[in-house]
């Protein structure tokens, strides 16, 4: 009967999230446009050279969704903080880590998989082969989640905090540069003939370790936040 109560309680939140993101789509649109722009302007600014823009690619693709991933972020718990839902939240029955991990799943399936769909369509900018491409969806599959699993410890501890958004990105910046450097280096490898296997593993173990750890994390910045 407690799971019953726990799944319909985490489903209710994750549509919540969903919907209030479809009445805000402009911000949610936000962060695809700016990757999109990121994006772009490097083959405008380098000019028609294939061989450097195939070379650069994969690192110019990564490095604009990883900007794009943090603009969305500081939303994540701060409006909840303002119409009194995340107090709500702190005194539910349910496990606060679980309606952390239920947020974090709306979050990334309205901004972080809107990042992977449009990924092969810049990526054409720059030349790079299907097997590349395919690679760069992969990669960027995996390496979203860790992005917004990792975002929301910078998000739960800058709740209420003034120029929250600066804060944030130099809080979690620094801790998903390892996902930038293997989601780059797994399309670079393939590009190169080599296995990119070892990269995907270890965009792998970064997942499951955010999914562990990054929900029980957030849930206690949570609270020391509105405490």
């Amino acid at each position: 009967m407690k799971a019953a109560s726990t799944t319909a309680t985490l489903q209710a939140l994750f549509l919540r999230d969903l919907k209030l993101a479809q009445r805000r789509q402009a911000d949610t649109l936000g962060a695809a446009v700016f990757f999109v722009i990121v994006a772009s302007l490097f083959p405008l600014g380098i000019g028609p050279e294939p061989t450097l823009l195939q070379r650069m690619g994969p690192g110019v693709v990564w490095v604009a969704a990883l900007l794009a991933a943090m603009l969305s972020m500081p939303r994540l718990f701060a409006e909840d903080a303002a119409d009194g839902t995340l107090e709500q939240l702190l005194l539910s029955s349910t496990p606060l880590a679980l309606l952390v991990l239920a947020k974090v799943a709306a979050h990334w399936l309205v901004s972080g998989a809107l990042l992977v769909v449009v990924a092969p369509v810049l990526a054409l900018q720059y030349g790079l082969p299907a097997d590349q491409v395919g690679m760069l969806v992969l990669s960027l599959a995996l390496g979203t989640p860790v992005l917004s699993l990792v975002g929301a410890i910078g998000a739960a501890l800058t709740v209420g905090v003034r120029g929250a958004a600066v804060l944030l990105s130099l809080l979690v910046l620094p801790l998903v540069t390892p996902v930038l450097i293997f989601g780059a280096g797994a399309v670079e490898a393939v590009g190169a003939g080599l296995d990119a296997g070892g990269h995907l593993s270890l965009l792998g173990a970064l997942l499951a370790l955010a999914l562990f750890g990054a929900p029980l994390a957030a849930a206690a910045a949570l609270r020391i936040s509105i405490d």
